[in-house]
């Protein structure tokens, strides 16, 4: 009975929640879709238990405001399949959106959790992501013999996005004073850095150095004194490690770039990694301009890509998206869906410059920096390769949005036993 007794204690709700936050925050980068099976999972799991009224439906402003934009831009996509009679062809591509409409639910169960344990423990595990995203790298690199680094999640952009990710929450997490480690957060950092350089994509580079200013400017406050000095002296060994372990590859994405650049002014080529974004780009405004309002039907991309392939460049090509996340949203849903899906991040800046501006608890900024980092570095990478549609960064997307505005701005919502120990203890 004691064993029993004592398993039971291991998987309370509060305890599973942990488990599945270092789940979440752990896998993206090291064990892939992982995540998007957890999230999932866990996001059904919760919904049972909101309709089975064992867990409250938590509604706050800022919670509701998300919840109204990502359903807006679940109902756009769908909307656009009904105008163009393409339900029976688009079904397969609507099932994905079943990862943002669990978001409501998911952040009434998230929110039973403790906020401050919730951000220790996303802070730590995003450490631990960092240091095995660094030991994946290694692997393939210089064992496995892989030109550019793909982590678990077998990708080198969707890898670089979710490192990236993992190396600001440990900035943030070292800059806010919620966890101690500072300095094995910064090697964390540091670690996850040196991981993304080998990925080889550039645009998250640009993206981490933009997010990464944003995370010093929202804590500059702390940034004085004996905190300025170490700062500078991290900052001045990243720069050595980084020049050390990433100089060649820097240099060599770069000759990559200019190279294409070339041959596309001067030869007019188009077989090129920058060729093949610029002939997608034309082939997206071209099929959003034939139909503006509600586009073609999330299935449509691959047909109208291997179309305009054949018919504008001669060329027996197809690909999933068209390299930009709202000119992709433009051709699948119209201005319609764009509008939608760019609400889903203004809102969400919205949100945590909100809690910015007026709060000075170390979580609540916190969980606001979350919000600001997963915005920049998914508008940044969404540019030029994925925004959403694709299932490790659309269940990231919502973790990073589920667990941040709860920290930032949500109200914690206790187990009925949880409320009543204080009183038990007291008549004790």
């Amino acid at each position: 009975m004691d064993r029993l007794s004592s398993i039971k204690q291991q998987f309370t709700p509060a305890r599973v929640n942990i488990y599945f936050s270092i789940l979440c925050f752990f896998s993206p980068s090291v064990l892939g879709s992982v995540v998007s099976f957890a999230f999932n999972g866990g996001g059904l799991w919760s919904t049972l238990l909101i309709a089975l009224k064992r867990r409250r439906f938590n509604v706050d402003r800022p919670m509701a405001a998300l919840t109204v934009a990502i359903y807006a831009f679940c109902g756009a996509v769908v909307l656009a399949s009904i105008v163009n009679n393409s339900i029976a062809r688009d079904a397969t591509h609507l099932v994905p959106l079943i990862t943002f409409l669990f978001f409501p639910f998911s952040y009434s169960v998230w929110s039973i959790s403790q906020k401050t344990t919730l951000a220790r423990v996303i802070i730590l595990s995003s450490m631990a992501a960092c240091f095995g995203a660094l030991l994946l790298t290694g692997i393939q690199y210089y064992w496995i013999g892989l030109p550019r680094v793909e982590g678990g999640a077998g990708n080198p952009i969707v890898f670089a996005t979710v490192a990236c990710l993992s190396v600001l929450v440990c900035m943030a997490g070292a800059l806010s004073g919620i966890e101690k480690a500072r300095s094995l957060l910064a090697c964390a950092a540091l670690a996850g850095t040196i991981a993304i350089l080998y990925s080889g994509s550039r645009i998250i580079w640009l993206a981490m150095l933009i997010a990464g200013i944003a995370v010093l400017l929202i804590n500059r406050q702390k940034l004085r004194g004996k905190y300025a000095l170490r700062l500078l002296l991290m900052l001045g060994v990243a720069g050595l490690a980084i020049a050390a372990f990433g100089f060649q590859t820097i240099l060599e994405r770069a000759e990559f770039l200019h190279s294409d650049w070339e041959a596309l002014t001067a030869h007019g080529n188009y077989s090129t990694a920058l060729g093949f974004r610029v002939a997608m780009w034309q082939i997206g405004l071209d099929a959003f301009r034939e139909m503006p309002l509600f586009g073609h039907g999330v299935g449509a991309t691959p047909l109208l890509m291997k179309q305009g392939f054949q018919e504008q460049f001669g060329m027996d090509k197809g690909f999933s998206h068209f390299h930009n996340g709202f000119l992709t949203a433009l051709v699948e849903a119209g201005i319609v869906g764009a509008v939608a899906l760019a609400a889903i991040f203004i809102v969400a800046a919205k949100n945590a410059a909100a809690v910015l501006r007026i709060s000075a608890d170390p979580v609540e900024r916190f969980g606001a920096t979350m919000i600001v980092i997963v915005v920049i570095t998914y508008l940044s990478g969404g540019m030029v390769g994925i925004l959403i549609g694709h299932d490790i960064l659309d269940s990231v997307l919502m973790i990073f949005l589920v667990s941040g505005t709860y920290l930032a701005s949500g109200r914690h919502m206790p187990l009925a036993d949880e409320q009543a120990l204080p009183a038990t203890s007291a008549a004790e």
